[in-house]
């Protein structure tokens, strides 16, 4: 399966610029025999806190990529904003998505942020998920995480049981780049799997982002990377490297998830 990530520099809150800029990677992706294009979080507004700006309840985002999906005949993976009720201390609230859709113009998933960033104040004005989700795409089973998540390793091994590639969809700021460098490689090596780190670049709500979007290999290798600037990464993938790393070193048959289970059951403090 051949794969793109798009490194953009996103508009801050400017859903229509945005747009114009997607379709500029939909056409890049398309010269170029893409099969799976990927988004980074957020995508159509950059990472807001300002729900009543971003915030949708009619699924416009959705049904847009539903549209460029039919046209270009492609897979897309976007992230974008539901509004949700909201509390009396703050009235609008919503969820941080990453949907996929297919080229025929059908949603096949739609996964909520599970991990807001406390520490941006993302928890206040958005809620947490409680599913992980899972996409067949040609012959992979693909699953979508959003930015903060990254720094959870249990979801990737649930997820791992099943998925050959999970992607990490962000908005990850210059400051922490290493951060992210490190556990996207190290996320790949503990699941043998493929990992797409789809982030943004460029300045949006007073925070610098560096890019580094990136796809590793099963084994840990960077085989795509895109290290500062905007710019369209395409990688080949293979589901039989996947098998056959899993196949040839069997981590996961030395797993003791009872034993993993049972101190969080029990809350056991060493």
């Amino acid at each position: 399966m051949k794969v793109a990530a798009v490194q953009m520099d996103i508009a801050w809150e400017e859903k229509e610029k945005n747009r114009q800029k997607c379709l500029a990677f939909l056409e890049k992706a398309q010269k170029q025999n893409a099969e799976l294009i990927l988004f980074p979080e957020m995508t159509l507004t950059g990472f807001s806190m300002n729900i009543d700006a971003i915030g949708e309840i009619n699924d416009e985002t959705t049904d847009w990529f539903k549209n460029k999906a039919r046209e270009f005949g492609l897979y897309i993976g976007f992230g974008h904003v539901q509004k949700t009720s909201g509390t009396q201390e703050i009235p609008s609230k919503g969820r941080n998505l990453f949907s996929m859709v297919s080229p025929e113009g059908i949603e096949i998933a739609r996964y909520a942020k599970i991990h807001p960033f406390s520490f941006g104040r993302e928890s206040r004005f958005y809620e947490g998920g409680s599913e992980l989700v899972l996409a067949r795409v040609k012959d992979f089973q693909v699953a979508p995480l959003i930015c903060y998540d990254l720094r959870f390793p249990e979801i990737f091994q649930i997820l791992s049981a099943q998925a050959q590639l999970i992607i990490v969809a962000a908005n990850w700021p210059k400051s922490r780049r290493e951060h992210w460098i490190t556990l996207l490689k190290a996320r790949a090596i503990e699941n043998q799997c493929y990992i797409a780190g789809v982030n943004r670049v460029g300045r949006g709500g007073g925070l610098e982002y560096a890019g580094d979007s990136m796809i590793i290999d099963p084994t840990g290798t960077v085989i795509s990377r895109e290290v500062q600037g905007e710019g369209l990464l395409i990688s080949d993938m293979e589901v039989k490297k996947v098998q056959d790393i899993r196949e040839a070193f069997r981590v996961k048959d030395d797993r003791q998830e009872a034993l993993y289970a049972s101190y969080y059951k029990n809350d056991k403090r060493l």
